[in-house]
């Protein structure tokens, strides 16, 4: 139990299918076990501008449309009766998730987010909160290895 006595679920959001089931399952444990939940959403600059030189360069996209798809996120679960808040970070997404669980009591992650290896089972992000998390992790896959990103 958190601090507060209160079981705490951190869940990553990334808009990914995987993902937006881990949220679902993370509403549900925490109405189960009358806890909360907090959706995490990292975000980072392009590693590389090279080619976009002509582009308009505005900084605030980034942070605004990573608090958009949370938002989007979580209108699509049923959130009745769990409270929740939302966390927007700038940085790594494993190395955000990280921090965010340290005071958590599990941390629950989609298997793989929107990187370009469509074939691998489990993702870098969900690879590294494994191995490093400071708490239980639960990751969460498509419910049949057809589902595709819905």
């Amino acid at each position: 139990m958190g601090g507060d006595g209160v079981f705490s679920i951190v869940a990553g959001v990334d808009g990914s299918a995987p993902a937006r089931l881990a949220l679902e399952w993370a509403f549900t444990e925490a109405r189960l076990r009358n806890g909360q939940v907090k959706a995490v959403t990292a975000w980072e600059f392009p590693p590389a501008t090279v080619g976009m030189e002509g582009m308009v360069w505005d900084p605030d996209v980034f942070p605004q449309t990573a608090r958009q798809l949370q938002n989007e996120a979580l209108k699509r679960v049923d959130s009745e009766g769990v409270t929740v808040t939302g966390d927007v970070v700038q940085g790594n997404a494993a190395a955000v998730l990280l921090r965010a669980a340290g005071d958590a009591d599990l941390l629950v992650v989609g298997s793989r987010g929107l990187g370009g290896f469509t074939g691998l089972l489990l993702g870098s992000v969900s690879t590294q909160v494994l191995h490093h998390a400071p708490c239980p992790v639960l990751v969460v896959r498509n419910r049949s290895r057809n589902a595709g990103e819905e």
